[in-house]
């Protein structure tokens, strides 16, 4: 992470924050005068109005001691030479120069401010009851002092700034996560619900567009069609059931009604056959002892179902065929295949369905390829054993 810059760390400067900025400036400046002002009112009358016109100056330039910080810490620093008053503007100008950081600035402003509190401490007249080192170390411990107090806030404010930018980082992060888990679950129940309805609604269509077409059908005829397309209907409520208490569950495990594996693929080929269309299932699956797994078999049972509406909607009265292979070691291979049809199915989302499955073969580390080959429509799919 990048380092700050000053402007990023300060804290703004409001009239109260002045306020008390410039109290404590004040008082620092009352114990540097209160040594001198009264022998400058006995007999250094000139000195005294020199302490208080570099005084106000200096109190003017350090509130805008952040537009120059360092020329405006040299200028009350030279101030303070010659007036004790000055002595706080330059106390709050070198400390937010020495918050900054900056090796050559803090050392300057401090040698500066070392060298004038040191200049005035002998020019003003104050009495020294100690010898004159004691008044130089003094001054440099107090300057070190002021000096270090800055450094640690600019410290204190860098660290705080950069736990800022990581909690926002962190909270922006956990934003897209969210909203991509989001895009992801939607994507994932259109999958189930594509996939769920589309093979039921498909025989509710075949079913009752029979039954418009016919018009010599005996009354007993007719309510046994219609019988039938209830039934059809009723089993896709009760799939859809099963696909919704599969999205409540946090876990993804199964709530009321198990999901497809691959030893139903036999049973809905056989339910479809029952329905009128011709299916030729081939199963050469090698299991070696150990069943197909149950998130592979699900995406191989999605697949043949849809290759079985494809053909029903495309293709109606053609003969499929569906040819799945594999083994442990190589995977699961499957393919579902039919003569082309001669019109186009007008249901609406036509081919999503083989967009959804598709993305459901990758997220499996499969793949789902689809297309004519002569006159057949072929759906493959590739899908690893151990998904």
């Amino acid at each position: 992470m990048d380092h700050p810059t000053p402007a990023e760390t300060q804290p703004p400067l409001t009239w109260r924050s002045h306020a008390w900025r410039l109290a404590v400036c004040a008082l620092i400046s009352a114990l540097v005068w209160g040594q001198a002002i009264q022998g400058e009112l006995e007999s250094h009358r000139v000195l005294f109005w020199v302490e208080v016109l570099f005084g106000i100056a200096a109190y003017v330039l350090v509130v805008m001691r952040r537009r120059a910080p360092v020329a405006i810490a040299m200028v009350t620093a030279l101030l303070s030479t010659f007036s004790g008053i000055a002595a706080g503007p330059a106390t709050l100008a070198a400390v937010s120069v020495a918050t900054q950081r900056v090796p050559w600035s803090v050392a300057l402003v401090g040698v500066t401010n070392v060298v004038a509190a040191t200049t005035y401490t002998f020019y003003a007249p104050i009495e020294l009851r100690e010898p004159y080192w004691i008044a130089v170390v003094v001054n440099v411990v107090v300057n070190a002092a002021m000096m270090g107090w800055g450094l640690y806030l600019g410290s204190r404010r860098e660290l705080l700034w950069t736990l800022r930018q990581r909690a926002s980082k962190a909270e922006a992060e956990q934003e897209l996560r969210v909203s991509q888990a989001r895009g992801t679950e939607r994507e994932r129940i259109a999958r189930e619900m594509h996939d769920v309805l589309a093979h039921r609604i498909t025989q509710v269509s075949m079913h009752s567009g029979a039954l418009a077409f016919r018009d010599d059908l005996a009354a007993d005829e007719l309510r046994a069609g219609l019988t039938q397309i209830q039934g059809k209907a009723n089993e896709a409520l009760h799939e859809l059931r099963g696909v919704l208490g599969v999205l409540r569950d946090a876990s993804g495990e199964p709530v009321d009604q198990p999901q497809p594996r691959f030893a139903d693929i036999e049973g809905m080929i056989a339910e479809t056959r029952r329905s009128g269309v011709r299916v030729t299932y081939d199963d050469r699956v090698d299991q070696g002892g150990q069943p197909v797994p149950d998130a592979a078999g699900r995406t191989l049972y999605r697949i043949v179902q849809e290759g079985l509406t494809n053909a029903s909607k495309h293709a109606p009265g053609a003969h499929v065929t569906v040819e799945v292979s594999g083994d442990p070691e190589r995977g699961l291979d499957v393919v579902v295949s039919n003569p082309l049809g001669f019109h186009a199915s007008d249901a609406p989302g036509a081919g999503l369905g083989l967009i959804g499955l598709a993305e459901r073969a990758e997220l499996r580390g499969g793949r789902l390829e689809h297309g004519r080959r002569g006159t057949l429509f072929v759906l493959h799919g590739s899908i690893p054993w151990t998904t």
